[in-house]
């Protein structure tokens, strides 16, 4: 598994580096027939590429990696013919789930969250001065006030809940309708992650839980979120569904599943988690 270090001091601009480029939240890729693959180029400019703006994000076994944001008009007016250069697209972070190595989507995502988070705060929320980089970490410090921002992070709860043999799991009504997945929602203010589970749950489809367990995390790109997965077994209650929230709901035997998110997913990894034990 490759290793990646985070860092925010980028290396003399010589060597070959991946760079994750973006048009809004499309990424620049080259297509080969069976994946897609990130352009590692020395700079942006070997492309005819002028970025507004790039971050440094670290290094991937070596290589640095770098994020940037693009001008769709440069863009336009670079490539009159088409929307990228030669051998390359642009295509958003979902269409690249399952074609995209782990990785490098992975990184994709960090990339994505760290250019908004930079493009979104030039200037201070609180007295509008320009923000200055603070060398060595990953934040801004307004020169006039002190406001000191981070990048948004928004943490979110998944949770599998069981029932013997039988797993509990649902459609959203953006989910096409062979597709069903575990619960999640986000933590609200002042809340512990298992006080979300529980609220959630009740919420979305009307059940009480028990013996809820740490299970694992995911950062997940759309648009900022940490997903924080749990398990749990059903308590007590019937399914009665929040129709703003979900479509259908069901328990399911686990040698009879529906549709299921694919493997990258936390919602996936639950899921066969569950299978195997």
């Amino acid at each position: 598994m490759p290793t990646f270090l985070p860092g925010t001091t980028p290396p003399p601009k010589s060597q070959p580096a991946y760079w994750f480029a973006f048009v809004g939240n499309k990424l620049l890729v080259r297509l080969t027939e069976t994946v897609s693959e990130i352009p590692r180029l020395t700079d942006l400019t070997e492309i005819g590429l002028k970025p507004i703006r790039t971050q440094f994000l670290g290094t991937l076994d070596g290589c640095p990696c770098y994020s940037a944001e693009l001008d769709k008009a440069t863009i336009s007016s670079s490539y009159p013919q088409g929307v990228a250069p030669v051998g390359l697209t642009f295509q958003g972070l979902r269409e690249l789930y399952e074609i995209l190595e782990e990785d490098l989507f992975s990184l994709a995502g960090r990339a994505v969250q760290i250019m908004e988070w930079d493009r979104t705060h030039q200037y201070c929320g609180h007295c509008a001065t320009p923000m200055i980089q603070i060398v060595g970490d990953r934040a801004k410090r307004c020169p006039s006030c002190g406001l000191v921002n981070y990048p948004r992070l928004s943490p979110a709860i998944i949770v599998l809940i069981s029932r013997g043999q039988e797993v509990l799991l649902a459609r959203a009504p953006r989910f096409r309708k062979s597709m069903y997945s575990v619960l999640a929602g986000f933590v609200e203010p002042g809340e512990s992650l298992e006080e979300t589970v529980i609220r959630e749950v009740r919420e979305e489809v009307g059940i009480e839980i028990k013996d809820i367990r740490y299970f694992g995390s995911q950062p997940w790109a759309f648009p900022n979120s940490l997903m924080i997965g749990f398990t749990a077994t059903y308590a007590s209650g019937e399914i009665v569904i929040d129709p703003k929230e979900i479509a259908e709901a069901a328990w399911f035997h686990k040698h009879n599943l529906p549709e299921i998110p694919s493997k990258i997913s936390i919602a996936r990894k639950l899921i066969d988690h569950w299978r195997e034990e």
